[in-house]
Parts: structure tokens; C-alpha cells; sequence
């Protein structure tokens, strides 16, 4: 039994499409935590097993891990939480317990770059994120970690602007080359490890996408795709900050993306070499013309 986590948003939705095909996961009984099973669709719903309610509640999560040997686990955003301990590991917690009870052998879990890099203790979201990823490996239970750099569908936030405006915004230099890697191929990897399970202990899986990409040649390859030119402005932390505020993040998620993004403009991605192991394979374009293009 493999119970799946957020399965209704871009990661987990696509750890459950593959884990559901007939050549991937057909031998796997499958259990979701969802908080509205109407948002699941229809051909998915009468397929798998529901739970209803937050997995960061300790009754849906016992109720969930019985008789579970895997769970895939990803933290939602809380942009509201009191603070980043409470947004990762106290959410956390409850599911932590629930591991060892339920004798749960092996999870996976979706975490960020950065671990060994001189900016990590101070990186917000992403030294929460780490911290999370010690407690879990804490319980015993065999752990690997996806340490991925930033989302190529992160750039679908900006639709409007890339559309009404011409440009595409991020607070990094123009010239900071990291990786960047696509939700499909973070679930992708997710699924085979699951499937998988003849890992053991504790680790990190990089998902580094096959580029490392600066925000001028992402805005290069959205020209090139859309056919129209893109620009990129480099937006200020200050207003960073401000907007963030403006669209009801609380105090601490702000704090913690501005940390997270001065840390990235730092090198926090860097730590990490791009092997064939650590290289997932869509690239920007690819995405571009698959996801963005239709999306503009």
C-alpha cells in the first residue's frame, strides 16, 4: 500500500497519474489524504482509497498509514503559519508518529537544494525544509528526500504579466545560472522510488533538470517559444516583500522567502553536480511549448 499526499496539486497529481498507469503501479494498492475528494477526478476517484482530511492532523493520518508500507509526503503551503518550524516539521509531527506506529517502511518526501552550502543555515523556507527532512529521517523509517531547485511551473504565476506585458520577473541576477527542473519529472522520480523499495537508511535524491538556466536565458526561450519578445526585470527584495505582504503572506513566510531568494542569488543551488543520476529530462523549451505557450 502506497499512500499519496496533496494529491490534487502539481506534484502529487502527477505521482498518482503515473502510479496509477497499467505498467507502473498496477501491483500497488493506492490510498490518498485529501481535503476535498471532489476536486480528485472522476476516473481517479473509484480507483484509489480516500481519506479525507489534512495530513498534518494526527487522526487522518493513523487512519491513512494503516497497513501503508509507503507514503509520499509533501508539505503544503502555509503562508500563514506562525512560523517556519510550525509550516514544515510541526506539520509534520503528527505523520512522524504515525510512521512508527503503523510500522511504515519507507517514505519519500519532496525537500529542495542547498544541504552543505554555506547560505543553508540561513535560506528560510529551504532551511525549514532541510530541518524537516533530519526529523523524518530521525524516525528510523527509510527516507529519501528530493532536493530540487526551483520549478519551471512557478513561471505559470506569471502568466499575465508574460502575456499583457512582455516581461518576467525574479529578485536574482540577471546573469545566476541554477537549475530548474519540472513538477512532472519530480514525480516521476517520487514514483520510482516508491515502486522501488529496495533502498534503505537515509538520503537525498537531486532533480536537477538537464540545465542550468539564468532568468535571461529563460526569458531568451520564452521568446523563442512564444514568438513574441519576453523581458526580464529583476525585481527588488523591498518589493519582493511588499507584494508578498500585499497578497496576505504572513510575517514569517515573508521573512522566509526573502532569505530563501537572497541564499539562491548566493549559490544556495549550487552544491550539486549534474550527473545522468541527478539530471531529470525535460527541458525549459520543452515545458515552455507543452505548458506555458497554451497557458498564455
Amino acid at each position: 500500500m502506497i499512500v499519496i499526499t496533496a494529491p490534487t496539486g502539481h506534484i502529487g497529481s502527477h505521482v498518482l497519474d503515473i502510479l496509477l498507469k497499467p505498467d507502473t503501479g498496477a501491483r500497488e494498492d493506492l490510498r490518498v489524504i485529501v481535503r476535498d475528494p471532489a476536486k480528485l477526478p472522476d476516473s481517479v476517484r473509484g480507483r484509489v482509497d480516500v481519506v479525507t482530511g489534512s495530513h498534518g492532523d494526527a487522526e487522518t493520518v493513523n487512519t491513512a498509514f494503516a497497513g501503508a508500507d509507503a507514503v509520499f509526503w509533501l508539505v503544503p503551503p502555509n503562508p500563514r503559519a506562525a512560523s517556519l518550524d510550525a509550516a514544515y516539521s510541526g506539520f509534520t509531527r503528527a505523520a512522524a508518529k504515525a510512521f512508527s506506529a503503523h510500522g511504515v517502511t519507507h517514505v519519500v518526501g519532496v525537500s529542495a537544494l542547498g544541504r552543505g552550502t554555506p547560505v543553508a543555515g540561513r535560506a528560510g523556507l529551504v532551511t525549514a525544509s532541510l530541518a524537516m527532512d533530519d526529523f523524518i529521517a530521525s524516525t528510523g523509517v527509510a527516507y529519501r528526500a528530493l532536493a530540487n531547485g526551483s520549478f519551471m511551473d512557478n513561471v505559470l504565476r506569471q502568466v499575465a504579466s508574460i502575456r499583457d506585458e512582455g516581461v518576467f520577473r525574479d529578485v536574482v541576477a540577471a546573469d545566476r545560472a541554477a537549475p530548474v527542473v519540472a513538477t512532472r519529472d519530480i514525480a516521476a522520480a517520487a514514483a520510482s522510488l516508491l515502486l522501488d523499495r529496495s533502498w534503505t537508511g537515509a538520503d537525498e535524491v537531486p532533480v536537477l533538470g538537464p540545465e542550468d538556466l539564468s532568468p535571461v536565458d529563460m526569458a531568451r526561450i520564452m521568446s523563442d517559444v512564444l514568438g513574441r519578445p519576453i523581458g526580464y526585470e529583476r525585481q527588488s527584495l523591498d518589493d519582493f516583500s511588499a507584494a508578498l505582504a500585499a497578497s496576505g503572506v504572513g510575517s514569517a513566510f515573508v521573512e522566509g522567502y526573502l532569505d530563501m531568494m537572497r541564499s539562491k542569488d548566493a549559490g544556495l543551488d549550487a552544491g550539486v553536480q549534474r550527473t545522468r543520476h541527478t539530471t531529470s529530462p525535460t527541458t525549459f523549451r520543452a515545458w515552455c511549448e507543452q505548458i506555458l505557450k497554451p497557458a498564455v
